[in-house]
């Protein structure tokens, strides 16, 4: 197996996915059990994950220098190289710039790390502080044009490190970089794993047994699959609770109840609550106040919905993004509360269940797939559970919807005229709460300034955004300031992640 120390990386957990995929087994531990976790268990290898600390801070994260002495093939992935830095008679700075996204890096392939790769890749980054000074021993064997030392090889120990995050899908030859590692250098023999809905299905059944429980399904593909699994495991003994929070896109609701009543035989209930949601989310501007107070509304209407059924678990489309993102590992710093995790109140009537807990989106339409759900379902472009509140800079108010629903449905439908829907991650309108001026009929305009984002990912641990043809930005700008009369300006984000989240807020 493989062991990786988790220095509280936003992708500590997609390394563990990528080696599995391979066919090996991979596990996470906390670096203060770390030592004595690799003499119990003989792994063939050790990487170190990324993670927000510096070397040089308080109660810094660092490992027992014995862990280098135990003969095991070492990678440090970001912050696992500073620690190599830092520990190994090297050095680490704070960086004179910050990468976050895509850079261009050149490699020394005469290593087994970069074995059979080009001399230039595209890789991702996310650091501010930097190797300038390589441990004892090794050899630099790449670069990027901010980061003299992006890689290091030391052949004799197997000790090896990387600046940017070969696990991530926008790493061009991430994946290789990986498995040169995994499989040549820590000579690992990979064996077919795969995720079995029966599985699945089968754990579901030894936690809800012959109770009643509902589902909080969205419409989106996360939660469609729990709610699959979960009436595979219980059958009539699962009712699904669709929320109208009025925080729904244009026609959302009725597509939901339309789409589903045809296509899945449990029982669905629709609940119409925009105005509760509206009424505690009055006055409410700061982004993680919003999330807290959806998530905890959510509950509150579940717990008064289920309560006629005698239903007391609550089955969620939870996938591990969702976790992470919330301080789902120890050293992990918060992004945001995800309303399905960090924002569901302390006290609340219900066991919860996450079938889906540990995996990523691209495995859950993998998922979905085999259990024959709709493309149309598969292909549905990611919403958030908070729904519009998050694309609307400040307070949410009806009026601010309205204008949100009509340019967001506008992106949406040029999108998919040019062919492009189901290519393409996600395309949505953003209120972003900035009032410009602009002219119309001679006269002049004080009003809305609406920003478009369109993004492709694969796991949505890091998005680039889409570059679309200029005639159809163009077709999106003209019809928004046209036809919604609220706004007169149109703008286009072209942030990757990171730094960017994908959403606003």
């Amino acid at each position: 197996m493989i062991l990786i120390i988790d220095f509280g990386s936003q992708t500590c957990h997609l390394i563990g996915r990528r080696i599995r995929d391979m066919g090996v087994p991979a596990e996470i531990i906390l670096p203060d059990e770390a030592l004595k976790e690799i003499k119990n268990r003989q792994p063939r290898g050790i990487i170190l994950s990324g993670g927000p600390s510096s070397v040089y801070a308080d109660n810094a994260l660092l490992i027992d220098n014995k862990i280098f002495n135990l003969n095991i093939p070492v990678m440090g992935i970001c912050y696992g190289l500073q620690i190599m830095g830092h520990q190994l008679g090297g050095k680490v700075s704070p960086g004179k710039k910050k990468e976050y996204g895509p850079t261009v890096c050149r490699l020394k392939t005469d290593n087994r790390l970069f074995n059979g790769l080009p001399d230039t890749i595209r890789v991702w980054m996310s650091h501010f502080d930097t190797v300038v000074k390589p441990p004892l021993g090794a050899r630099v064997i790449g670069s990027t044009p901010h980061v003299k030392i992006a890689a290091v090889a030391d052949e004799e120990k197997y000790f090896y490190g990387v600046q940017f995050h070969p696990e991530v899908h926008h790493t061009k030859y991430g994946s290789m970089i990986l498995e040169n590692f995994v499989l040549s250098i820590c000579q690992e023999t990979p064996v077919k794993i795969e995720v079995k809905p029966d599985e699945l299905v089968k754990g579901i059944k030894e936690i809800i047994g012959k109770n009643k429980a509902v589902c909080a399904l969205s419409g989106g593909i996360d939660s469609t699959v729990s709610a699959v699994l979960t009436y595979k495991s219980i059958g009539q003994n699962l009712t699904c609770f669709y929320v109208d929070t009025g925080l729904m896109r244009s026609n959302e609701t009725e597509e939901i109840i339309k789409n589903f009543r045809n296509n899945f035989k449990f029982k669905l209930k629709i609940i119409k609550a925009e105005n509760i949601f509206l009424e505690n989310l009055k006055g409410v501007t700061d982004p993680e106040e919003k999330r807290k107070i959806i998530g905890e509304t959510f509950i509150r209407v579940f717990e008064n919905n289920a309560r006629s059924l005698n239903a007391r678990y609550l089955v969620q489309g939870t996938i591990y993004p969702d976790i992470i993102e919330s301080k789902g590992t120890l050293h992990a710093d918060k992004i945001k509360t995800h309303h399905n995790v960090g924002g569901i109140p302390v006290r609340h009537g219900f066991t919860i269940v996450e079938p889906l807990r540990q995996f990523y989106k691209d495995e859950v339409r993998l998922l979905a797939g085999q259990l024959k759900i709709p493309e149309t379902v598969i292909h549905r472009h990611v919403f958030p559970g908070p729904g519009l509140a998050v694309r609307i800079i400040g307070e949410v108010t009806k009026e601010k919807l309205d204008i949100l629903r009509k340019a967001d449905l506008i992106v949406v439908e040029e999108i998919k005229k040019a062919g492009l829907y189901e290519k393409i991650w996600m395309a949505f309108a953003v209120l972003t709460g900035i009032k410009t001026t602009g002219v119309a009929g001679d006269e002049r305009k004080y009003g809305e300034t609406i920003a478009v984002r369109v993004i492709e990912s694969k796991d949505t641990m890091t998005a680039d955004w889409v570059k679309l043809p200029y005639p159809l930005l163009a077709r999106i700008s003209e019809r928004i300031v046209n036809e919604v009369f609220e706004v007169v300006r149109v703008v286009y984000d072209i942030t990757t992640k990171p730094p960017a989240t994908m959403e606003w807020e």
